[in-house]
């Protein structure tokens, strides 16, 4: 059963209630928050297993294993920890997509109560790598255009300078960047040439 009461006031949504799965909380607030004029949520939803979708911390922890390397998207090397039916995720990830992806296999799991994503993104950018992938995005022109754009890195953040001669080709600098391995934000002040 679920019982979930919704409260608002000053665009800040509070859920309160039980529900038997972590995936019935999440939901709940992920809904909230796709609601217009919502600025805050507070989630104060218990999550109570209840009868035979209680489980050990070792099945649990078995469980988010073999869940983690079935999933495609979900490199090895992603350490599992349970502790009163809340599993703790570690380990250092390439991708923002397969830190997420780490935490939807295992937030299905029958019996969990709560999911901690502590997988941090390795700072592996490296210029010339993302200039690269600049070149072969411009393909045609790159030979010309991309010798205009500088690269900077800091840390998993980076910025693009310089001149293209359209749009298309500041666009397909901007998501050559974003594929880069590492890359957490790109800074574009790539200008059209006069």
């Amino acid at each position: 059963n679920k019982a979930i009461t919704v409260a608002t006031k000053d665009g800040i949504v509070t859920l309160r209630g039980s529900v038997p799965h972590y995936f019935d909380k999440t939901s709940a607030e992920e809904a909230a928050q796709r609601v217009g004029g919502v600025r805050a949520v507070a989630d104060e939803i218990q999550v109570d297993v209840l009868g035979t979708f209680v489980k050990s911390d070792e099945e649990i922890a078995a469980a988010a294993v073999r869940a983690l390397e079935w999933d495609y998207s979900v490199p090895g090397g992603v350490k599992v920890t349970v502790d009163n039916a809340w599993i703790t995720l570690k380990g250092e990830l390439q991708w923002d997509y397969q830190r997420s992806a780490a935490k939807d296999a295992v937030k299905l799991l029958l019996g969990v109560k709560g999911v901690h994503n502590k997988i941090t993104i390795k700072p592996d950018v490296q210029p010339t790598d993302i200039k690269t992938r600049i070149e072969s995005a411009l393909k045609r022109s790159a030979e010309n255009e991309s010798r205009k754009i500088t690269v900077s890195v800091d840390g998993t953040a980076v910025t693009l300078s310089g001149n293209l001669t359209t749009q298309a080709e500041i666009l397909d600098a901007r998501i050559a960047a974003w594929n880069a391995p590492g890359v957490m934000s790109v800074i574009s002040n790539l200008k059209l040439a006069q």
